[in-house]
């Protein structure tokens, strides 16, 4: 597991960042799609927003009062999985990875409540440890099954604190940023391919042609899972995007910046950017989930 801190050391806010974002100021959306081949879709999403909640069991205070014993929200959770095709439980497997993460995430509260740089590294390691979670219960499952033949899947994972978001990869499926109108891949695809890339056996262009592009090098439920970090600080105008391969499979990256620079809403972009891979044949099931902060009064246009 590695620790890639953008920059090394915390940043104070600026004056732009000073105000903390509010429910009203968030747009996030996420839209999955079986494609135009496959019979089932194996991709799964998940949008979650972080409170701290009092749970009344008995109360005399009347219904509207109790709804003010949750709190505006602390922060927000995007997941996307992608269960890997031509294995059994594909679509189990995303989903299970997903539901794990999702429970042991209620439990980090005290961490989240008050993050500040020295609690930093212990929230970081926490959602590390959901990711390793989920994949010891897909290699538990595939025990019970007896057949040695239990789903896997891709996951990325993204937790936002402002003014900081927390990525946590396994396997290909992407996350992307759109700053000042540049487009920027967070994560790093964990196929044979790009460990070829890296190892100085294949160029970056022979990798985009390698049928080793699509051999996970890594995956949850598979021989081996490898959780990758990496923390980025954000900015107000940021757009921050997680798909699946098979948006990126039709959609390149320079027709995603265009659509995320002339974006009206979450909802419109995610819907776009579907539609565009499914015009174009659709092979793979296509995942997108889209987070920003809607633009403030006078700002310029990303």
């Amino acid at each position: 597991m590695t620790l890639d801190r953008k920059p090394s050391t915390p940043t104070p806010p600026s004056a732009g960042q000073a105000a903390r974002p509010g429910a009203a100021d968030v747009d996030v959306f996420g839209l999955t799609d079986r494609g135009k081949v496959r019979k089932n879709n194996q991709d799964q999403f998940l949008i979650g927003s972080l409170h701290k909640l009092l749970r009344v069991h008995l109360t005399s205070l009347p219904e509207v009062e109790q709804a003010s014993l949750v709190s505006e929200s602390r922060g927000y959770i995007f997941l996307v999985a992608d269960g890997v095709g031509g294995r059994p439980g594909g679509a189990v497997a995303s989903g299970t990875v997903l539901r794990t993460i999702a429970h042991y995430v209620t439990n980090l509260t005290d961490l989240y409540r008050r993050l500040d740089s020295d609690k930093e590294a212990a929230f970081l390691a926490e959602l590390q440890q959901s990711v390793v979670q989920s994949h010891q219960v897909l290699l538990e499952e595939a025990k019970h099954q007896g057949d040695g033949a239990g789903g896997a899947t891709t996951l990325t994972m993204v937790a936002v604190l402002w003014p900081r978001a927390y990525l946590v990869q396994v396997g290909d499926s992407r996350c992307y940023r759109l700053r000042g109108g540049e487009l920027e891949r967070v994560s790093k695809d964990q196929t044979v391919a790009q460990a070829l890339v890296d190892a100085g056996a294949l160029s970056a262009i022979e990798a985009a042609k390698s049928p080793l592009r699509n051999v996970l090098s890594s995956a949850l439920g598979g021989d081996e899972a490898m959780p990758q970090t990496t923390v980025v600080d954000l900015t107000w105008d940021d757009v921050m995007l997680l798909c699946t391969d098979g948006l990126t499979k039709h959609v390149s990256e320079d027709e995603i910046r265009a659509e995320l620079r002339g974006i009206t809403s979450a909802e419109a972009a995610c819907r776009a950017l579907v539609d565009r891979a499914l015009e174009r044949g659709a092979e793979d099931n296509v995942t997108v989930v889209i987070g920003r902060l809607r633009p403030r009064a006078g700002a310029a246009p990303r």
